[in-house]
């Protein structure tokens, strides 16, 4: 049996100690972080780009998985029906090349918006609305959406692109 990159559970909130953990051991671990603007400036510049999960390159028949399962700040690998499922190299390269465009775009940018694109509020107190893409403003990170009330009325508002998220068409 050869390394194979597996896909690891954390606690919440405890993905970069359960990284460093295993890193400290010695396991090589992919671990996508993206840049973000949070609108209180104390908070994280940085989060994971999967929330909870990791990739650890292993080789069981050197290292069992019940290893992950007892790591500090572990949930254990991602498992279905019973076993740990490798995740294809090619995925994990792709997610390199994905987070890497991510970085040097300075996070999540969303230029592909059009003005009338329907997008989701997935942060702030309009958590979980849906709006319309209205415009970038210029000269910051702050974009208008216009967010449906009642009587189908849309009220302008102004929030961090970060803030947003795409729902696709279809």
């Amino acid at each position: 049996m050869s390394k194979r990159w597996y896909v690891l559970r954390s606690k919440p909130r405890k993905e970069h100690s359960l990284c460093k953990f295993a890193r400290s051991q010695g396991h090589v671990i992919f671990f996508p972080t993206i840049p973000v603007n949070p609108v209180n400036p104390r908070a994280a510049k940085i989060r994971p780009y999967f929330p909870g999960y990791m990739f650890v390159h292993a080789d069981f028949a050197r290292v069992g998985p019940s290893t992950f399962h007892w790591m500090p700040f572990s949930q254990g690998l991602v498992r279905v029906g019973g076993d740990a499922v490798p995740v294809p190299e090619n995925i994990i390269n792709a997610l390199h090349r994905r987070v890497e465009e991510i970085w040097d775009a300075g996070g999540l940018v969303f230029d592909g918006l059009q003005k009338g694109d329907s997008v989701f509020i997935r942060e702030g107190i309009f958590e979980g609305y849906r709006a319309i893409f209205d415009v970038r403003l210029p000269g910051s990170e702050r974009v208008r959406v216009l967010l449906e009330m009642l009587n189908n009325r849309y009220v302008p508002m102004e929030m961090n692109v970060g803030m947003l998220e795409r729902v696709e068409r279809g």
